[in-house]
């Protein structure tokens, strides 16, 4: 009888499962583990959309470039991402080189959480020079960095920024050198 008893204890101390103590220490891990992960995804997802924001920029000067061997000698330089997008007839005022998406109607054209932008200091065509813009659509959240270029294709980002841009950045202040230094 007393082997009976035993294994019936036994067999009742299996059944209940975790303690409180167990469980906390379990959740406290994967707390510590997820306080640990986080902020080195959210990093991550930053340095993704700041490569991409560079990457897209690159396509728009590439797209500028095949604009200006198109259509220099009438209009010179894009002075509007509209102007690079595309239409129902491909021409001078909707030129097919870019994506609806980076060519919108109405700028900011957003695209991987970067807000992009593009002018000219020209009034009017032709349009010897562009800045292309492109800034975090949420600072320290999409990114947080701005990045312009111009005609020359250097690609820079702003010294010392500490906040998202609303509008495009002027060419000159983009091509200086105190502002924004060349990746």
């Amino acid at each position: 009888m007393q082997l009976n008893y035993m294994a019936h204890k036994k067999m009742a101390r299996a059944n209940q499962g975790f303690s409180l103590i167990e469980l906390l220490i379990v959740v406290a891990i994967i707390l510590i583990i997820a306080a640990i992960a986080i902020p080195n995804m959210l990093r991550t997802k930053q340095s993704a959309n700041e490569a991409a924001a560079v990457s897209n920029m690159r396509s728009i000067s590439t797209a500028e470039a095949t604009y200006t061997a198109s259509f220099g000698n009438i209009n010179g330089y894009a002075p509007k991402l509209t102007v690079l997008g595309p239409a129902a007839t491909c021409d001078q005022t909707h030129a097919c080189i870019i994506d609806n998406v980076l060519g919108c109607a109405v700028e900011p054209c957003s695209r991987d959480g970067y807000n992009f932008f593009l002018t000219s200091d020209s009034a009017a065509a032709p349009f010897t020079d562009y800045a292309i813009t492109a800034t975090p659509q949420q600072w320290g959240g999409s990114g947080s960095k701005n990045f312009c270029a111009a005609e020359d294709g250097v690609l820079r980002y702003e010294v010392g920024g500490s906040a998202s841009k609303g509008a495009a950045i002027p060419h000159d202040t983009c091509i200086s050198f105190a502002n924004y230094n060349a990746i």
